[in-house]
């Protein structure tokens, strides 16, 4: 099927047109016309699917018809009117947030509508100065839009149509609460739209308070990796991890890489580490300003910079084209996440692959991370940082309690002498 079998107008076409797309994506096949009728919407879609143009081309549709009903005259008195924020997109973190406004952009060019982005981190002037010229479409990460809603810089009174995306990031985040504020500003009459990579029972419960009899689509079971990249993982002591890592860069065929670490002091270690060795890299986590965040990320997407070390949460909305390799420089504590690190490698069907270096301590997280995938992910047993002890990982009793001994961050003992893990969900300012 082809974007003009989707009933899209002529300005949409025409932007799409001139971005090169012509075939929509799995789920902007079956989002779009659901939108179209004004339905709720429940989407379960991991990224690289195509997800933010789902609901942002059908967005610009309705609010340009809307707009325009006869074509004549409208767009002028329009244009004097104050523009009211008819759709909020929310997502959790800056980065996300800039790329879906850069999508509207990109969409609406033809439509005469407009949209700013507001987050956190950067002074809030430049915002508010394009919010008072007026925005049909918001998009928003939580904290920054709940403090200019308490000054009554921002009313959302008028919206209509509501996104929140990435959901179950969100609940990582320690965002859900402020969500929920947020949902309790909105008109109770609007559409809804709901995304999010994973189905836990928490993120259903909360669809539930915010959709009205929703049609459900799902592209990629939450448990599914993308079967085009290729993973492996190579078992090293955790001193030697820097060693490895320099040993693969300046050994292998490798144009572009991400690397992923647990801390922020990790990834700026690393990336000294690397620029010693004149391998150009950039560190981008919640530490670092906007503008250095957005300048590493221009730099890695116009491969000025061939590699980007980045915290899970900084890393969320990078969205890059033709991304050859990830590496999971530290395993991730929760399995989810690993599904959502790899799969910024592979992008729309590409292939790529996916590196994990796992020390002794990390091997509990390993285990969760093969029973989530449904099948181990083939060991890399040649290479000359190979640790001792390396055998597979099993799920025995046995084994668990060995890594409790060893230290692994993800048990703690109680006063009782029993081993109980801990719950560790990072949070972060928008």
């Amino acid at each position: 099927m082809s974007f003009e079998k989707l009933n899209l107008i002529k300005p949409i076409q025409t932007a799409l047109a001139n971005e090169g797309y012509t075939i929509p994506t799995p789920i902007q096949e079956q989002a779009i016309p659901i939108i179209l009728e004004r339905k709720d919407l429940l989407g379960c879609a991991q990224t690289g699917t195509g997800k933010t143009a789902a609901f942002a081309v059908p967005i610009l549709q309705i609010l340009h018809t809307e707009k325009e009903p006869g074509r004549s005259n409208v767009t002028s008195r329009y244009s004097r009117d104050r523009r009211l924020i008819k759709s909020l997109i929310l997502t959790p973190t800056r980065e996300l947030a800039v790329q879906i406004g850069e999508s509207f952009t990109t969409y609406g060019a033809h439509t005469g509508l407009r949209n700013t982005v507001v987050f956190g981190g950067v002074p809030q002037r430049s915002q508010v100065a394009k919010l008072r010229h007026g925005v049909d479409i918001l998009i928003a990460t939580p904290g920054r839009l709940l403090d200019l809603v308490n000054q009554k810089l921002i009313s959302l009174k008028d919206v209509k149509l509501f996104v929140l995306d990435e959901a179950d990031r969100m609940l990582d985040m320690g965002f859900i609460n402020d969500v929920k504020k947020i949902i309790a500003k909105l008109p109770t009459e609007r559409q809804s739209l709901f995304f999010s990579a994973t189905m836990p029972p928490e993120i259903v419960k909360l669809s539930n308070t915010i959709l009205t009899n929703p049609v459900k689509i799902e592209i990629t079971p939450e448990v599914k990796t993308v079967e085009v990249i290729k993973q492996s993982v190579y078992f090293v002591s955790k001193p030697d991890k820097k060693k490895l890592l320099l040993h693969i860069l300046k050994n292998e065929n490798i144009p572009s890489a991400l690397i992923f670490t647990r801390t922020k002091r990790g990834a700026d270690v690393i990336t000294r580490v690397l620029n010693d060795a004149k391998i150009h890299a950039d560190a981008i986590h919640g530490n670092k300003s906007q503008q250095a965040r957005q300048r590493a990320l221009n730099n890695f997407k116009s491969q000025r910079t061939r590699v980007l070390v980045a915290t899970d949460i900084a890393a969320r909305g990078i969205d890059i084209d033709k991304l050859s390799h990830v590496f999971n420089f530290d395993i991730p504590e929760f399995s989810e996440a690993y599904i959502h690190r790899i799969g910024r490698t592979g992008r729309a069907g590409l292939g790529g692959t996916a590196l994990s270096f796992c020390d002794v301590e990390e091997r509990p997280f390993l285990r969760d991370i093969n029973k989530l995938i449904q099948t181990p992910i083939p060991i890399v047993d040649e290479h000359p940082f190979k640790s001792d002890g390396n055998e597979i990982f099993s799920s025995s009793p046995r084994n668990h309690r060995s890594a409790r001994r060893s230290g692994s961050s993800r048990f703690q003992k109680n006063t009782k002498n029993n081993w109980k893990r801990k719950s560790r969900r990072p949070k972060a300012k928008s």
